[in-house]
């Protein structure tokens, strides 16, 4: 595809706004609307080269869905357990994951990290790491090196950071997935 792909889960509807004001800031010339993976099959998603895949964090550091993590709605899980083990070698993805450091201080966007280790293991090449400064939290799973392996939102104690935090992680993302773009 010519474009970036979008895709999220999300239970609370939060992650849908968060990938939409990803969407609103790349423009619609760069990137395709966002859509739930609730919503779709896996060729959808398999249809991109550059993807931002994003999710909600529920559970202790479950993908999200009714199974492991007590969703109410498909998300994650389900999508990926009809999505098998396609070769992503040649897939460029960056990750965005939802928390709240102070209610979940000891699993702070855990979930990141295990959707961010599936698509790792069937070969993507993940972009888009991001600082841990600026956030308050006992353990998270997500860090990696002493970085997230994605941008971290935390809407519900540092809402009013979000806005800049989206635009300096697309400054530090757009220019690699524009070049899987074709």
């Amino acid at each position: 595809m010519n474009k970036i792909g979008i895709f999220f889960g999300t239970e609370t509807g939060t992650t849908r706004l968060v990938a939409k004001k990803l969407h609103q800031l790349l423009g619609a010339d760069l990137a395709d609307k966002p859509v739930n993976v609730n919503r779709i099959q896996p060729e959808d998603m398999l249809a991109y080269d550059a993807l931002i895949l994003g999710t909600p964090s529920y559970g202790i550091g479950d993908i999200p869905g009714k199974n492991a993590a007590g969703c109410f709605e498909p998300n994650w899980e389900e999508f990926l357990t009809t999505f098998g083990k396609p070769d992503l070698s040649g897939k460029r993805i960056a990750f965005f994951g939802l928390g709240a450091q102070e209610r979940y201080s000891e699993q702070f966007a855990s979930s990141l990290m295990a959707l961010y280790t599936v698509f790792e293991s069937l070969g993507a090449e993940i972009i888009g790491d991001w600082s841990t400064e600026g956030y308050t939290f006992k353990h998270s799973d997500a860090v990696r090196d002493g970085r997230f392996v994605g941008l971290v939102i935390d809407q519900r104690t540092q809402g009013m950071l979000t806005e800049e935090r989206l635009k300096q992680w697309l400054a530090q993302i757009t220019p690699a997935l524009k070049e899987k773009l074709t």
